[in-house]
Order: C-alpha cells, then structure tokens, then sequence
C-alpha cells in the first residue's frame, strides 16, 4: 500500500488518535487549520488472550473503531500501528517488576515517551510528517534565548497532563504539537458536537488501559503468578502486627486492607523489599521530609549547577510544595520539602514546576526522613 504524500508547502502532522474525543479534536483542529494530517492508533494489548473481551477502556478494538469512525468524518487517512510487543516489553513489564519490587510505578509516563512519541514519531517520519501531535492538556514552546523546548502546563489546570510528560526528550518536544493546551474540556467537547464527531459524549478513560476496574493486584497474579512471597507487618519501631501478602499488594499510603487491628488508624508507611516486610505506621508517620530520585529529565532547563527551588509534585493528583532541588552525580537528585510532604511514594514520579514551567522529573528512588 502506497503512503500518503504530503501537498507542496503543507505541513503533514501525524495524530496519535485513540479513539478519545480530545485526540479527535485535535485532529479536527489540525485538518482546519489546514495541515494536511494522518491519524494513527495503537494496538497495544491483546484483549483476547485471557478471554476477557471488555478489558479497560483505552486502546481497546472499541477505541480503534472510534478513532477511524472520526477519521473517516474528518476524510483523513488513518493507520493502525501493532505496538504490542513494545508496550510489553516497556511499559507492562516495568509495571510488574515494579509492583513485584515494593514499588508503584506510574505506566502513563512510559506510554508517553515509548509507543506515544518514540515509536509514534519514527512512524510520522516514516510518513513525511514534521510533527505528532495528541490530545495531551498540556504546552510546549521553544525558548528565543536559548533555542531550548520547553514543557508547559494546560491553561486549563484542571485537565493539566504535563505531570505524564516529563519523560519527553527534546528531540520528541521538538515534533509534539498539543492543540488542546489553551483549551477548556467543555470547549472540546462543544467542538466536537458542533462538528458531529461520533464520539463526541465519549466518556473519559479513567483506568490503566491494560488493568481492567483499576484491579492492579488481579492483574500482576495473573501475569505472574502471584503478588510475591509472604512477610511480615510489622509498625515503625519493628514490632511485628501481622503477615501480609506480597509487596504487591501494598502501596504507601494505604489505610484499607491490611488485616490488622489497631486503636488509631493505620498506613503502611513503606515496603522494605530487602526483608519482605510491610511497614505501617499512624497518620503522623507517613510524613518526610524529602526523597531521591533517578533516571532524571532536565526538561526546560539544563542541568542546574546548584541548588534550585521549585514546586515538586509527587503524584498526579498532589498540588506540590515548596523544596530546594540539588543534582546529583549521574542521572539522579535531592528533593528537600520546606515542609514534610505526606505518603511520598516509591516508582512514583516526582516533577518539577516554576510557575507554569515544567523543569523536570525523575522517580522517586528512596525517602529520606529527619535532618537532610
């Protein structure tokens, strides 16, 4: 099959379409502006393989038949990519090993710099295309001073997807187009009724695509097996509460679930995959002062060579507070919070902002707690 080409002097953008009305949006947005645009979906899990049809709701074959109803609306060509081996390999099985390990990972920020912009974009050159663009709330820009992309957070804060992004790699900002980053949700979805989009009332995906009803502990026993060996609960001074059963099973910061029986409410405080324990604590407990991280971004700016302040996020729903940020050798750095931050989490990412400006993220390695 012969590719499309791209007309003289028109600017060709590859659409990461998932079937979602934000990507169909920004589609349409592209192809009024004039841009001459192909649309692509991603086949990134095999929903058939355990017998479970209805298996999350993104990129499912309900997504793809919506992403080419829009594209046939929007008279667009429109490609599916088989990502399936990728995604295994990059984002799945991080997600296991991670779980396994005593840590919570966050698959949406390895989607995003893996299948959604690496392999996407090696695809949109493929096709002629000098950018990708998707339905991310999000901004980018090139600073005039220094020619540096830059990440910036949605105008509309309350759909912000930036924190998801920090993985990006200059070379990927450079080709990210974001239509939607000065826009409202209602906005778009307006839009999108006012064109006839089909999936214009879609609802938003709210799960990990390949975790169906949020059920991550289901999933990792049934891609392995089990959630890891048994151990012991024990509280922050070590005396033992009871046994759990697997670091799996457990996140920092979870209160329901443990089995035990306690006066005061109880949280696990952190897993210690060294001695296979869960450790738990009362609510005073979860809080510290500041972590390390790894596999660090420098996103908007270069490598500081000494410390910064900014706002750390160390969650996509947590607002960010106020710390001192401190390069380490290698990929890594220091977090210090002016104040102690609660539930900082393991294989979570932590990413920094100045404002609207997203300097850069890393994941949360080891929480420090005390004088630092």
């Amino acid at each position: 099959m012969m590719e499309p080409t791209a007309g003289a002097g028109v600017e060709r953008t590859v659409v990461a379409m998932s079937g979602g009305v934000d990507s169909s949006v920004a589609a349409l947005l592209l192809k009024e502006a004039g841009e001459d645009v192909v649309g692509l979906s991603m086949q990134l899990y095999d929903r058939t393989r355990d017998g479970r049809p209805a298996y999350g709701r993104c990129c499912s074959p309900r997504d793809l038949h919506d992403a080419r109803a829009v594209a046939d609306r929007l008279g667009i060509p429109f490609y599916v990519l088989n990502l399936e081996e990728e995604f295994q390999r990059e984002v799945i099985g991080r997600f296991l090993s991670e779980y396994r390990a005593g840590r919570t990972p966050v698959p949406c920020v390895q989607c995003n710099s893996g299948p959604k912009f690496r392999h996407l974009a090696g695809r949109a050159l493929m096709l002629g295309a000098g950018s990708v663009a998707t339905g991310h709330y999000a901004r980018v820009r090139r600073d005039p001073a220094t020619g540096r992309m830059q990440l910036l957070r949605a105008s509309d804060l309350s759909r912000d997807q930036s924190y998801f992004l920090f993985e990006l790699s200059q070379e990927q900002l450079a080709l990210a187009v974001f239509p939607l980053g000065e826009m409202r949700k209602d906005t778009v979805r307006s839009i999108a009724a006012q064109r006839g989009l089909p999936n214009a009332d879609k609802p938003d995906s709210q799960d990990i695509c390949f975790v169906p009803d949020r059920d991550y502990r289901e999933f990792v026993r049934r891609e392995t097996g089990d959630t890891g060996p048994a151990g012991e609960i024990v509280d922050v001074e070590g005396k033992v509460r009871g046994r759990h059963t697997g670091l799996a099973d457990y996140t920092v910061g979870q209160r329901r679930g443990l089995g035990l029986s306690s006066i005061r409410p109880l949280y696990v405080v952190s897993l210690d995959p060294k001695t296979n324990r869960v450790i738990v604590g009362e609510d005073h407990e979860q809080y510290r002062d500041g972590l390390i991280a790894d596999q660090v971004n420098w996103v908007s700016i270069g490598r500081p060579g000494g410390p910064i302040e900014a706002v750390a996020r160390i969650r996509s729903t947590h607002r960010g507070a106020r710390a001192v940020i401190e390069a380490l050798p290698g990929d890594r750095m220091r977090v210090v919070f002016q104040e102690p931050q609660r539930a900082i989490t393991p294989g979570q990412a932590v990413v920094l902002y100045s404002d609207d400006l997203l300097l850069g993220g890393g994941l949360i390695r080891e929480v420090l707690s005390g004088t630092v």
